[in-house]
């Protein structure tokens, strides 16, 4: 059951799915906390229903401070040497995150990131995968870590790159602040197939496109004003 990993969940306004999410994740982990960041619905409850460890933001944050909650929490226990994270509006598969947290386990690496480009992304519009591979280009350029699917939810990691991540970047934004870590910190990474379903309600759910430009141009601003 992977006693010594941590599944970190952001969780906002997912009441109708985020309960068979974690239930499906308590299959393969022992521990699983949700972030329920503010949400207007019954999430919490949900999750806590579900078998997670639950902890709360009073108000909306985002998803890059609902990431970065939950790891903090997750740090706190000693025993805890390698972390997940994974989407709660029910995208991603489980059995995907047991195979990324395999190949951190067996190649003795520091981060591995899921990517639905190596693996599968079923009913994907077209539009949305042309958006995402541009703004994997665009990581890679502003990052020098090459990678295919940079922005997707699903990644393992062990406890010396969890300590360091400190995610500052309280959005969407953050996934491009964590590439940022990797190059920072030397650290070593490496990509695992995986796949990613969007079902009518995750795409209800999903970002607009248009957010994946601003995305960007948040990260960009954010590195030129902490220099």
């Amino acid at each position: 059951m992977n006693e010594d990993t941590y599944v970190v969940i952001p969780v906002y306004n997912e009441e109708r799915v985020v309960g068979d999410v974690v239930r499906s994740v308590r299959r393969h982990f022992a521990n699983v906390v949700c972030v329920d960041d503010g949400s207007r619905d019954r999430s919490g409850e949900a999750s806590r229903a579900a078998g997670a460890k639950l902890v709360t933001h009073a108000v909306n944050l985002g998803a890059g401070a609902a990431t970065q909650t939950g790891i903090d929490y997750a740090l706190l226990d000693a025993a805890a040497q390698y972390f997940v994270t994974i989407d709660a509006d029910g995208q991603h598969d489980a059995g995907d995150a047991v195979r990324l947290l395999d190949r951190l386990r067996s190649d003795e690496l520091d981060i591995v990131i899921g990517s639905r480009f190596l693996g599968d992304a079923r009913d994907m519009s077209r539009a949305k995968a042309t958006l995402l591979r541009a703004a994997a280009s665009f990581s890679a350029k502003t990052t020098g870590v090459k990678l295919t699917d940079p922005h997707v939810g699903l990644r393992a990691f062990n406890r010396r790159f969890a300590e360091n991540l400190k995610l500052t970047m309280p959005d969407f934004s953050h996934a491009s602040e964590l590439v940022q870590r990797i190059r920072q910190g030397g650290y070593r990474y490496a990509e695992c197939p995986i796949t990613v379903t969007y079902s009518d309600y995750s795409k209800a759910k999903g970002q607009p496109m248009i957010n994946a430009v601003n995305i960007g141009f948040d990260y960009l601003m954010h590195r030129t004003f902490k220099k």
